[in-house]
């Protein structure tokens, strides 16, 4: 049993796997939140770009992303709170130097034709 990385309890082919392989689109902001987590902890980084917010794409490079979904190991990912366009979360992970390291976020998120976007966040 292959458990999602999101921490949903649920299997990764029934939960976050079919947004990120675009069999499916995320029905929610949390939802793609969980599933760009899962990325990074599978190192999909063209499914990153591509859930970007256009207006935000040029500041996330693909390069980029995946260097930083590669250079750390992908713990846990625990979401502190959730409304319709915002996530609230914390992503644990070690560092190349087996560091644990805690990255918390509150996302925002916007829906364009139906389909879901990262459009920014602020780090604590």
């Amino acid at each position: 049993m292959n458990l999602c990385y999101c921490n949903s309890q649920k299997q990764f082919k029934d939960c976050c796997e079919p947004y990120i392989k675009g069999q499916k689109n995320a029905p929610t902001a949390e939802a793609l939140m969980r599933s760009r987590y899962s990325a990074y902890a599978t190192h999909q980084a063209d499914y990153l770009v591509a859930t970007t917010h256009v207006s935000q794409r040029a500041l996330h490079s693909k390069a980029n992303i995946l260097l930083w979904a590669t250079a750390n190991q992908w713990q846990k990912l625990e979401v502190l709170n959730a409304t319709s366009t915002t996530v609230e979360f914390k992503a644990y992970y070690l560092d190349s130097n087996e560091k644990q390291h805690i990255h918390h976020e509150f996302s925002t998120f916007a829906q364009e034709d139906g389909i879901w976007y990262y459009v920014d966040g602020e780090y604590y």
